[in-house]
């Protein structure tokens, strides 16, 4: 099935940039999988590619190639094969790219480039998908499943820190597993999927405390879930992208101002300043950070290839 694809895709690049009809001939002496073939075999083959273009829905006519309009060859007009203008509003754009990022198992999502085709931007915001990834950290999972129920208390290393917790839950939250757990009398906020050398206690090693919210702990942007001291970051947003900024917010920020251009500035915490660094970068140059100049300096450091 490969080599039929390779075979296929040949035909079809070789079809659309040849500026004139091209004879079976050319096609078996040019193309990439038909050279090697008698003639009774390259026949039945070429049959056999022409019919699965066609199905496609692929425009392949076969024309004069000279003005004695003697010998036949094959062509794709380019302008039958290119498909119409969409002509996509903002938010069906913006949609599309929902869906996309929203196909995420096991992988990465998928789509970022077919929507830039259709005219759309990258939106990769914080670099945090909407689906779920599926693919891995099963085990890890299950076990901390089993700790919650059971009360274990658990020991394991994040961010090369050895960490020992009282896991009260898992939740799901833009594609990513998290693990609410107290620590030190505080409740922590961890990512599944950097946990490792995972060990768990007896049953019954701790008591649950009843204050602790699942829904109010993982309601937390990426920025917001680190071990470092809160940082107040100031950023303004362009009038073109206010909208999209003020979505991708979630809880209410620190102060909120809209200016009469339309732009929009908001002051925000941050404890997580690698997240913070890629959500603001997804805005592109549609978003500026005001202050501090720490982390101004970490984004215009990115930017610039250094960090």
């Amino acid at each position: 099935m490969r080599n039929v694809l390779e075979r296929i895709l040949n035909l079809l690049a070789y079809l659309l940039t040849s500026p004139r009809p091209v004879t079976a001939d050319d096609i078996r002496h040019t193309v990439a999988g038909y050279d090697q073939q008698n003639d009774a075999a390259f026949q039945r083959m070429f049959s056999r590619d022409k019919e699965l273009l066609r199905k496609l829905g692929i425009p392949l006519e076969t024309r004069t190639t000279g003005t004695m309009e003697i010998e036949h060859g094959y062509v794709i007009d380019p302008n039958s094969y290119r498909l119409p203008e969409t002509d996509l509003t903002d938010e069906e754009r913006t949609a599309l790219w929902f869906a996309a990022q929203v196909v995420r198992i096991g992988g990465q999502p998928s789509g970022a480039d077919a929507i830039l085709k259709l005219g759309g931007s990258r939106l990769e915001i914080g670099m945090e998908p909407f689906g779920a990834d599926l693919g891995s950290g099963v085990e890890t999972l299950a076990d901390l499943y089993t700790a919650a129920g059971e009360r274990r208390p658990v020991r394991f290393l994040y961010n090369g820190k050895a960490r020992v917790v009282h896991p009260h839950g898992l939740g799901h939250r833009r594609g990513h597993w998290y693990l609410v757990a107290v620590m030190d009398d505080e409740v922590r906020v961890f990512r599944a999927d950097r946990i490792s050398g995972l060990s768990l206690g007896d049953p019954g090693g701790f008591e649950r405390r009843p204050d602790v919210d699942m829904r109010k702990e993982l309601d937390t942007q990426p920025w917001e879930i680190g071990d470092a001291e809160p940082e107040v970051a100031t950023i303004r947003f362009s009038p073109e992208i206010a909208w999209w900024a003020e979505r991708r917010l979630g809880r209410e920020p620190r102060s909120r101002e809209m200016h009469d251009d339309g732009s929009m500035t908001v002051t925000i915490d941050v404890t997580n300043a690698d997240a913070f660094v890629s959500w603001v970068l997804g805005f592109g140059d549609q978003a500026e950070v005001v202050s501090p100049d720490a982390l101004r300096g970490r984004v215009i450091d990115r930017i610039r290839g250094v960090a």
